[in-house]
């Protein structure tokens, strides 16, 4: 993930003590009696991320920024290869907080509403009954998003923004917490339809599994040889606990205005990069404020830092911007861009970095 330096920033060396001293077996976690607070957070935070990561193992930057997403009450996009473990992750997450899941495999003859739902008709009853479709669910997992039609990723992007369905004049809620983890593979283009960058900038983070360190794959192979582990997997927390979570975050964790101008400057600096030529929306500016939040939670903390906003710089930027074409012909690329812009920008001396 791009920074603007190569060592390990204060709160990234606190998150990194905390989760050693955190590694025991996640067992479920409650929230303390009476009034939420910072402790109970990270004990949530940190139960989750530990169960997830008996699963997904080494790779648990993902996953901690998998369940920011959650708590921002965002979306992730993979753009990965496949066998990497993004179904996995998926799975995990839902078991962990005790939430339905789903998975659609999307083909070009996929329908808006094999997603959505549909109205059927019950003939017994003589009237149209609606059928909910997979995205009621709490942790929808939206395979090769770019190979649904236009028609099909639009339906799907507007329920992921409005966060209900219509159908026939009737509104229905979609389920709380609710995340769309979508995938799509850089490789294969054939019978594809990109996503339009419209469409892209509505997902909070653009993240990747990657490949898994040797010693990993190691483990990953023999603990997959008799049976899978996520079977193994209990919950940590259920889905009422994470929204009050996600509530006592975005009303408790405090943004001083010199941190919110820094944010600004970034988003800016994008749109005044001479190798960029579409910069960062203001959309960009609020999916920076709520991560930032969660990850100054995630680090007990009620204050979010300039350090914050650099570490999930990367994952809300990279999908957000398109390079220019003389930019990608002498081998720029997003990241480079990105962590020159980051360079540029002096973060606040007021606040602690």
């Amino acid at each position: 993930m791009a920074t603007s330096a190569t060592t390990a920033t204060p709160s990234q060396r606190g998150r990194a003590t905390r989760r050693t001293a955190a590694a025991a077996p996640a067992a479920s976690v409650k929230p303390g009696p009476g009034k939420l607070g910072i402790t109970d957070f990270v004990k949530v935070f940190d139960g989750i991320t530990n169960n997830v990561c008996k699963v997904i193992l080494g790779k648990e930057e993902v996953v901690r920024l998998s369940l920011a997403a959650i708590m921002c009450e965002g979306h992730v996009l993979f753009e990965d290869l496949p066998g990497t473990g993004k179904s996995m992750l998926a799975r995990a997450l839902s078991v962990s907080m005790n939430a339905s899941n789903a998975r659609v495999q999307c083909t070009p003859d996929l329908l808006p509403g094999d997603i959505t739902g549909s109205s059927i008709l019950d003939q017994r009853k003589g009237e149209f009954e609606f059928k909910p479709g997979p995205i009621f669910s709490s942790v929808l997992l939206v395979d090769e998003i770019n190979r649904a039609s236009p028609k099909t990723q639009s339906a799907l992007l507007e329920a992921m923004a409005e966060r209900r369905v219509t159908a026939d004049g009737k509104t229905y809620d979609l389920p709380r917490p609710f995340i769309v983890l979508a995938t799509q593979n850089p490789i294969e283009q054939g019978g594809t339809f990109p996503l339009p960058e419209a469409q892209v900038d509505r997902f909070l983070f653009k993240l990747s599994m990657g490949y898994l360190s040797r010693d990993s794959e190691l483990e990953v192979m023999f603990s997959n040889g008799d049976n899978l582990p996520i079977d193994d997997l209990t919950p940590v927390m259920d889905t009422d606990g994470v929204s009050q979570l996600i509530k006592y975050v975005a009303q408790n964790v405090q943004m001083s205005k010199e941190v919110g101008f820094y944010i600004v400057d970034l988003i800016q600096g994008t749109r005044n990069d001479p190798a960029i030529s579409v910069g960062a929306s203001p959309r960009a500016s609020i999916a920076m404020l709520k991560a930032a939040k969660v990850l100054a939670a995630s680090d007990s903390r009620l204050e979010v830092y300039p350090d914050d906003v650099r570490a999930i710089a990367s994952a809300v930027l990279a999908h957000r911007i398109v390079l220019r074409p003389e930019a990608v012909l002498r081998g720029e690329g997003v990241r480079d861009a990105l962590e020159r812009v980051v360079a540029s920008v002096k973060p606040p001396l007021s606040v602690r970095s």
